[in-house]
């Protein structure tokens, strides 16, 4: 992990990652650090206008906070077995255990919240 202090570029996308059925388990539930997963879609208006808040949280939260996405669509496994119906639907686990639970577009102040409380 780089620690470059003063890293505040304006495309912090790259700071999220992208995980599948098969890179869940590494990926999330063995990760060092807490993980917000959003469980999206591409044809999920919400998701879309989650995106950019989820962006500025990987930015703030770097090295605190792993943020990682499933496209549903192409990964039935994993929302299959955390009950995911509807999306977005955002999950944070730290340590391999849920932590929080967060459905539909929510304010960021409501991400910042529930994201604070799961790291602490």
């Amino acid at each position: 992990a780089t620690t470059s202090t003063g890293d505040k570029h304006s495309m912090s996308s790259d700071k999220i990652v992208h995980v599948t059925d098969a890179s869940f388990d590494q990926e999330v539930l063995k990760s060092e650090t807490p993980v917000l997963v959003d469980f999206w879609a591409p044809w999920c208006g919400p998701c879309r206008a989650i995106a950019p808040i989820l962006d500025d949280l990987a930015g703030e939260y770097s090295g605190r906070l792993k943020i990682a996405k499933i496209n549903v669509d192409d990964n039935p496994q994993t929302p299959g077995r955390y009950g995911v119906r509807g999306i977005p639907n955002l999950l944070i686990i730290k340590g391999g255990q849920v932590k929080e639970q967060i459905i539909g577009a929510v304010p960021k102040a409501r991400l910042v919240q529930a994201v604070d409380g799961a790291i602490a």
